[in-house]
């Protein structure tokens, strides 16, 4: 929304669809902003024609069909646009921005003004647009989750191409990436889909080092120059603690202080009462203030693990509260533990170990959503007790509203293929001192991760 010092966006169709826009990205533009959907229809016969953009406004078909909604008539004006007029209007966009969409807009493209359709639908109010655009992302993010671990072989349709035979390239951009499909000009065959960790698992695929594009724990905002922030690169960068800040070498913000009010409440989630004997794991010790919290609940089992050599280096401290001889005061050997290294392969360990926990959270940093998601569908039915919970830092998305609904929705899709149910504590956040990059809690940081109002609090339990 506007402050009262900034006028409201310019949203007509002469600010949004600019002179020098090509005439065919025009008729598209101006169809949707029409709600045109005879004309829409007849313009998307290629793919690729549901998402082309005006090239000075980046206004895309979905921009244009929701922005020319207009703000939702507000209760309070005696001057209200007739509701019949308003909800014809809005149907005849809905039905717009879902033919768009089917035929692959990209649900989060954004415009030069940094807005992604589903912004645009906010601002104005509208929530029923809003919707379409959060429900077309959680598609998306479910169908690049299936896709994952699969390959595109070479198929004699390819091979024909190659020898001139036309074939058609359907590019489906699911937010972290893009699919290719490619089918014969007749429709008989797409290439075939091989899963190829099973192959490799069975010997019969190609060993390859992997190098997976990570994105950052809370998925911050990024603008041109900023680089993707990955787990190995993380492991190897020099970190500073200060001023309540834990820091990369890049000025990334690894943790801070004011997620400490989010910390203490996932603390009164996953221990109600903060009853003491309960046995806990926490992965990723960052500045301990979860760890910190946790130990005050006198646990019968406490387990950290971290892999940053850096971090490990300032638990080791004579003056750390989790060094040796915090290990040492456990009421058995081993019931106090840094584990030092990768979640990954040490969740593995203790798995065979056999231990057992009543608490659990996950709170890394350098990966993105598949790890998480890796993470309680591998690790989480075998570590956690029966009456157990499961809480992790919800950053997912946190850059905008739109991409925070979208994860809130695929977590819960995929915590209940596993078993596990979702309870969501909704947190005001203090944004008086987050509101601005470069000022306020964000000095020093280089990117701003977190930018909503409100915190979606997970607690994961069992089914049933």
């Amino acid at each position: 929304m506007a402050s009262a010092q900034s006028a409201p966006p310019d949203d007509t169709i002469s600010a949004r669809i600019s002179p020098s826009c090509p005439p065919d990205t025009q008729q598209a533009l101006t169809a949707a902003w029409a709600h045109d959907l005879a004309a829409i229809k007849k313009l998307l016969d290629a793919p690729g024609k549901a998402s082309v953009q005006d090239p000075v406004t980046g206004e895309t078909p979905l921009h244009a069909a929701i922005r020319s909604c207009g703000p939702a008539p507000s209760s309070s004006d005696e001057h209200d646009n007739d509701e019949d007029d308003d909800t014809a209007e809005l149907d005849a966009a809905a039905k717009v921005v879902y033919e768009l969409l089917l035929w692959g807009a990209i649900w989060n493209d954004v415009d030069d003004r940094n807005e992604t359709p589903a912004c645009v639908a906010h601002r104005l109010g509208r929530k029923h647009l809003y919707d379409l655009c959060v429900e077309a992302g959680v598609r998306a993010e479910m169908l690049f989750g299936l896709m994952e671990g699969y390959e595109e072989l070479e198929s004699a349709d390819e091979e024909d191409a190659e020898d001139g035979e036309d074939i058609e390239v359907i590019d489906m951009d699911v937010d972290a990436g893009t699919e290719t499909v490619v089918v014969g000009e007749d429709g008989d065959e797409a290439p075939e889909l091989v899963n190829v960790e099973a192959e490799r698992q069975n010997g019969t695929a190609e060993e390859e080092e992997e190098t997976e594009a990570e994105e950052p724990r809370f998925q911050p905002p990024k603008n041109d120059t900023d680089a993707d922030v990955t787990s190995e690169a993380y492991l190897r960068s020099k970190l500073t603690y200060s001023d309540g800040k834990l820091v990369d070498e890049d000025g990334n913000g690894v943790m801070m202080a004011w997620e400490t009010d989010i910390m203490r409440r996932s603390v009164d989630a996953l221990l109600p009462n903060r009853e003491p004997g309960k046995r806990i794991l926490n992965i990723g010790f960052g500045m301990g203030i979860i760890d910190t919290m946790f130990a005050e609940t006198k646990p019968a089992k406490h387990h950290i693990i971290e892999a940053h050599p850096e971090v490990l280096e300032h638990i080791s401290k004579p003056d750390s509260k989790f060094g040796s001889a915090w290990e040492e005061s456990g009421p058995a050997p081993g019931a106090f533990k840094v584990y030092k290294g990768k979640w990954q392969e040490l969740c593995q360990q203790l798995l065979e170990e056999g231990q057992i926990y009543d608490a659990v959270y996950f709170d890394t940093f350098g990966e993105d959503y598949s790890q998480l998601r890796k993470f309680f569908t591998e690790f989480i039915p075998g570590l956690l007790d029966g009456n157990g919970r499961f809480g992790f830092f919800n950053g997912l998305g946190a850059d905008r509203l739109v991409c925070y609904d979208v994860y809130t929705k695929v977590v819960e899709l995929h915590l209940a293929d596993v078993g596990l149910d979702v309870d969501w504590d909704v947190i005001d956040v203090d944004m008086s001192h987050l509101a601005e990059a470069g000022k306020g809690e964000w000095e020093g940081v280089k990117r701003r991760y977190w930018t909503l109002d409100k915190y979606r609090l997970p607690t994961c339990t069992f089914l049933g």
